[in-house]
């Protein structure tokens, strides 16, 4: 499961709640933005609602961007409101933040939920544990009031930690999970089906947009689609089956060359992760492919290359996504920009790539769990 990150959202029956996000820049320069998003919106079962201005009935919320690849959104939890900075992932389906019971040493650098001091908590009796790649987390379940922006949901179930680990120096406090319910750890029912199943929103829709070059600007959506944030028709992707965010991709090439995915893969798409993420011999063979020589844990390029680079293209549902260098390279000095390319160190049956930031920076994305289906533009 990964992390990614930000949001924005509102919606009242009939509308569509969007949240800007800021970015904030630690490791390298913010790129030019280059050819935005670009489509949305086909045929389908049923109506999504859209609006085509940002004013009435949309509210926005700041976000702000973490080392140019997690984007993070403000929450409250409790009566009265307690504030958290969570990662909005579409990686998994629960919402958790540390608790005043955390004794871990990196909970004392996060703010944790004193559940003392809320009116409307309530405590299951049951407890948790889960990973978060190379971060831990063990702890109860509670229910309580959940506010994202104007969106109100009550007696959310959700996990407080009393135990973690690889979260030190991370800018947020925890994880609100967009993943389908089955997954789900501490046995609740996920955000975005309680936003529907108690009128919040319409349809059981969100969508990102991840700026490219500007601190502010990124948004999540929920309940329907802003159009002034795409041009175009969006592209629809069934998934695979119902129950996780994974559609299947029919290549990954480069200058026409298949480099991966010969015969088709699996990908996973996930705002909660910063990487495009691979198994190891393919994502070694693009590596060389681009020339890149290690240093340390990561592959790197000169940076007066990365004009010349061909771009990575990933081919799904026929279509082409284009990946340029620029997307896919983090400039460190003025000389060494290194490759955002992963290896997955576990072993899977089928071959499987975790699609994560660094794309999705690049086309707009919507989740349409009404219809099984994720939208590229």
């Amino acid at each position: 499961m990964k992390w990614l990150v930000l949001l924005g959202l509102v919606a009242f029956s009939e509308c569509i709640v969007n949240i800007p996000l800021t970015r904030v820049k630690i490791m390298r320069k913010t790129r030019s933005e280059n050819d935005m998003l670009n489509n949305f919106l086909k045929e389908h079962s049923y109506r999504l609602y859209q609006t085509s201005s940002p004013g009435s009935n949309i509210a926005t919320h700041p976000l702000r961007n973490f080392e140019d690849m997690v984007y993070v959104g403000n929450i409250t939890i409790g009566t009265p409101p307690q504030e958290f900075q969570v990662v909005f992932d579409t990686g998994s389906s629960d919402l958790c933040v540390p608790s005043i019971l955390c004794t871990s040493p990196s909970c004392s650098s996060h703010v944790m939920f004193r559940y003392i001091e809320s009116s409307t908590f309530l405590p299951i009796g049951k407890i948790f544990s889960f990973e978060y790649g190379r971060r831990r987390m063990k702890g109860v379940v509670g229910r309580d009031t959940v506010r994202i922006g104007d969106l109100v949901i009550t007696d959310q179930q959700f996990g407080l930690s009393v135990e973690q680990s690889g979260f030190e120096g991370m800018p947020f406090d925890g994880v609100l999970g967009l993943n389908y319910p089955n997954i789900s750890l501490t046995g609740g029912i996920p955000i975005i089906d309680n936003l529907k199943n108690q009128g919040a929103i319409s349809e059981p829709v969100f969508a990102f947009y991840l700026s490219k070059s500007k601190p502010e600007g990124s948004v999540v959506m929920f309940g329907g689609v802003d159009k002034s944030y795409y041009q175009g028709a969006l592209n629809w992707v069934p998934l695979i089956q119902p129950g996780d965010w994974r559609v299947y991709m029919d290549r990954i090439s480069m200058e026409g060359q298949i480099v991966a995915c010969y015969g088709g893969c699996e990908a996973l798409v996930d705002t909660g992760e910063s990487s495009i993420i691979g198994p190891r011999r393919l994502v070694d063979k693009i590596l060389r492919f681009l020339g890149a020589k290690l240093g340390g844990s990561k592959h790197y390029v000169s940076c007066s290359a990365v004009n010349n680079l061909p771009s990575i293209d990933f081919t799904i549902n026929g279509i082409n996504y284009p990946l340029p260098a620029q997307a896919y390279t983090i400039k460190h000095s003025s000389h060494d920009c290194s490759i955002n390319l992963e290896a997955d160190t576990e072993s899977t049956s089928t071959e499987t790539w975790i699609v994560g930031v660094v794309f999705l920076r690049q086309y707009f994305s919507v989740y349409d769990r009404g219809n099984d289906r994720i939208g590229l533009a």
